[in-house]
């Protein structure tokens, strides 16, 4: 048996890690479980049938990420049948989106896939343990957490009363949306968990379950077909690394883009002058984040071959001509390391939500081809089974004697939470927990013209960008998580203040 450190997105999910850990599970069975946990148990802010991440690296061997990915549906469709099915919704919700629900907006869910990957190559618990906790959270009720009230206050009726299990299992009698901490019941999400854990993945890509998300989506003229779900496998790539202040750092390879555009970023910032943030350290954080940003909303979110451009990026980075030009969108992190050296971060996401439940699953499916900001190629994405754009950059740092495993929710702000979080704590040595605290800035490119988004307490340089400057902490700036095993020091972990999270150390 090892020692294990969780930091994951709510306390329950860490509990689910120390069940899990206790009966013998090693650091991927246990960041399994808590990420199993928290997407059944956060509605609205993440769902099974979305897509994941997974990075490992234990010691003595090299860093994979399993790619369970989304993927663009529509295996054996006519072209007349494909961008059906959808509805553009306007929310209020972080200063105002728009995004496409409905079953066109359903893209091939990959998180499973990836999850009982991971599993079969590392785990050392029983695939049913690993499901328990969430199996009985779902079915004797869990508490409604702060920040899923907060975005179904925006949500609850317009995306996820979309289905009649769904409205009833997150609204009162009377129709209003339940309270922080209320419990919920998601009626036949239980089952459905308990299903897949006696019969795995299989059931979800090929069974009943399967038939029953495929007919859903082609009955209301989504693209999703049953082919689609039986062809879908999770990826295994060999991670992307880089060497930063003494640690080696191993993220999300393309053709996702988060893990390039957080190592251009620590490439960039690598020879900051100072070890603490001031005008100057400052200036070149901000001056990166102009520079990573643009040449991925330029190059990358809509690159045919996203490897050969963040090649480019990352090259840019490596010879400092990165800088040159500047200076003249719901997600859930689990990470999980062990006392045998080996860390796991996981990354899982299933958009802002298609509102859509097929009958007797319990599950919500996600809406990635309709999330505009992101997947800007629309709804008929590319090639039936190409996978779609990801800023997800679950990590794991090493150096001798010590294993990190890290990771952000926060959509294009994850790979700038990342950033600071990484150059706090490898590069200036900050403890943990103030590494996490610290107070974040981001380069919103978003609309026409750069913003600069700060929380408060920074000595800010005069950039000539508009700035928009926080008065406290808050989740915009995404949610690190992190744990980390030090032969000489042991375990730690530390969640986001940002957000609600969860923490535990397990030691035998």
């Amino acid at each position: 048996m090892t020692n294990i450190a969780v930091a994951t997105t709510s306390q329950l999910a860490a509990d689910a890690a120390h069940e899990v850990a206790a009966a013998g599970g090693n650091a991927v069975d246990c960041a399994l479980a808590a990420s199993l946990l928290t997407m059944n148990t956060e509605p609205g802010v993440c769902a099974l049938a979305g897509s994941a991440f997974i990075t490992v690296w234990q010691e003595g061997s090299d860093p994979i990420t399993i790619d369970g990915n989304v993927a663009v549906p529509g295996a054996g469709l006519a072209v007349s049948d494909r961008g059906l099915g959808t509805i553009n919704v306007s929310l209020e919700y972080g200063g105002g989106i728009s995004t496409l629900v409905g079953p066109g907006s359903v893209s091939i869910p990959g998180s499973l896939a990836a999850f009982e990957h991971a599993w079969k190559k590392y785990g050392a618990a029983t695939w049913q343990s690993i499901f328990a906790p969430s199996i009985r959270a779902t079915r004797d009720g869990f508490p409604l957490s702060a920040a899923c009230h907060y975005y179904l206050g925006y949500s609850g009726d317009v995306i996820f009363g979309r289905s009649e299990d769904g409205h009833n299992a997150l609204h009162q009698t009377d129709g209003s949306l339940k309270s922080a901490g209320d419990s919920i019941v998601i009626p036949h999400l239980s089952d459905a968990l308990d299903a897949i854990s006696r019969e795995g993945a299989r059931l979800f890509y090929e069974g009943e379950i399967a038939a029953a998300i495929a007919d859903h989506c082609r009955v209301g003229e989504g693209m999703l077909t049953r082919k689609d779900l039986a062809t879908y496998r999770a990826i295994e790539r060999q991670s992307l690394r880089a060497d930063i202040g003494g640690w080696s750092i191993a993220t999300n390879p393309a053709p996702a883009v988060g893990g390039a555009v957080l190592t251009a970023m620590l490439m960039a910032c690598s020879d900051l002058p100072d070890r603490s943030w001031n005008k100057s350290t400052l200036q070149q954080l901000i001056d990166t984040q102009c520079a990573c940003l643009d040449f991925r909303k330029r190059h990358l979110d809509l690159a045919e071959d996203v490897g050969s451009e963040a090649a480019k990026l990352l090259e840019s980075a490596r010879s400092g001509r990165l800088l040159s030009r500047w200076t003249s969108a719901s997600t859930v992190q689990t990470s999980v390391v062990d006392s045998m050296g080996t860390g796991c971060s996981i990354t899982a996401s299933s958009g802002y939500g298609s509102g859509e439940m097929p009958s007797g699953t319990g599950l919500w499916l996600n809406n990635c081809l309709g999330e505009i900001e992101l997947n800007r190629r629309g709804l008929d994405a590319g090639p039936v089974g190409s996978r779609l754009p990801s800023n997800m950059a679950p990590s794991i740092a090493r150096r001798d004697g010590s294993v990190l495993a890290v990771g952000s929710p926060g959509a294009d702000r994850i790979t700038t939470a990342l950033q600071q979080f990484l150059i706090n704590f490898l590069l200036f040595e900050m403890p943990l927990d103030d590494a996490i605290a610290h107070s974040r800035v981001h380069i919103d490119t978003s609309g026409t013209s750069v913003r600069l988004m700060a929380e408060p307490g920074l000595d800010l340089p005069d950039t000539g960008l508009t700035l928009n400057e926080f008065p406290n902490l808050v989740m915009y700036f995404g949610g690190v998580a992190a744990a980390v095993y030090d032969e000489a020091k042991g375990l730690a972990a530390a969640a986001d203040p940002r957000r609600e999270g969860g923490t535990c150390i397990y030691e035998h």
